[in-house]
């Protein structure tokens, strides 16, 4: 009798042996599969994460391939654009702009307003009486120097304002209806009151007999037509250290009158005796500006301390 050990399997054993065989089997045939169709390493990759390393917003990639043009148009950037504008009106014509910037010496005219006016106002009628005086060679205190020019007046102490009044246009009225233009070159002291002007002998004449020596009047500034320009002189004495500048022929009061240093524009006093002065030579012989009582200003360069001597320009006030 055969040992235990050496006897055959059951049937129900083969079957057993059977099925785990073929369980194998078929986890071997898998486990090929899957190796065989495994992706790419390289494509394993979060392409979320790789694209965050970079530092920009993260963009899946497309399961299905964009197409690719042979010779790509390049659309420029917005860095590209902006460097390289299209041009603007502006830009096509800087030459305004520039001129603007660059031009300071353009006249600044103002309007028909007069802001910068003392006692004597445009369009303001005054009253007052009208005198006569011996004015000799038609010099003054306005220190314009003799004239041949005979229709001259002298300004009230009050009026004249510290030579505010000098080469002033008034247009004078008398009761009678008579009228005359004259040009303020002198100061009549007090007692003259407010209101007063003493006239040349000449004017006085164009409104009244001169043996009533004494009149009513109404008085008011005037900017006439003049084919005159502005004149510029240096006082005696003036040098680059200390000068003294008068502006003459100026159709409108003067209101200041300014030189150009390194520090830039510095208004120089004004004296009675109608010259406006730089003590310590700031500016003497450099560019000047004057403006009138409306605001316009007129630069002046290119003159030099020549003391004594009416230097000519090419300027003149706007009339109003």
């Amino acid at each position: 009798m055969a040992s235990r050990s050496h006897r055959s399997p059951s049937p129900g054993r083969r079957r057993n042996a059977l099925v785990a065989a073929t369980v194998a089997a078929a986890v071997a045939l898998v486990a090929v599969l899957i190796v065989a169709f495994r992706p790419d390493d390289s494509t394993a990759a979060d392409p979320a994460a790789a694209t965050a390393v970079a530092g920009t917003r993260a963009t899946p990639t497309p399961t299905t391939p964009e197409p690719k043009t042979s010779s790509p148009t390049p659309t420029p950037s917005a860095a590209t654009r902006s460097s390289s504008p299209t041009p603007t009106a502006a830009a096509a014509s800087p030459r305004s702009s520039a001129t603007a910037a660059t031009n300071p010496r353009e006249p600044r005219k103002a309007s028909g307003a007069a802001p910068l006016a003392g006692r004597i106002k445009p369009g303001v009628s005054y009253d007052g009486v009208a005198t006569f005086y011996d004015v000799g060679n038609g010099d003054g205190a306005c220190l314009y120097g003799p004239t041949d020019d005979v229709m001259t007046a002298a300004m009230n102490h009050t009026d004249y304002e510290t030579s505010k009044a000098c080469g002033a246009y008034i247009l004078v009225r008398a009761a009678n209806g008579a009228s005359v233009t004259v040009r303020i070159t002198n100061e009549c002291p007090l007692p003259c009151a407010p209101g007063q002007l003493d006239l040349s002998p000449q004017a006085f004449a164009k409104l009244a007999d001169p043996v009533k020596g004494r009149i009513p009047i109404t008085w008011s500034l005037l900017s006439p037509s003049t084919s005159d320009t502005v004149s510029i002189r240096y006082k005696t004495g003036s040098t680059r250290y200390w000068c003294a500048i008068q502006a003459i022929g100026h159709r409108n009061p003067l209101a200041r009158l300014e030189v150009e240093t390194s520090a830039g524009w510095r208004e120089l006093p004004r004296t009675e005796y109608n010259y406006f002065l730089s003590e310590q030579g700031s500016g003497c012989g450099g560019t000047t500006r004057i403006t009138d009582i409306y605001g316009e200003q007129l630069e002046i360069a290119g003159l030099g301390v020549r003391p004594d001597v009416v230097q000519s320009t090419r300027v003149q006030f706007a009339r109003h």
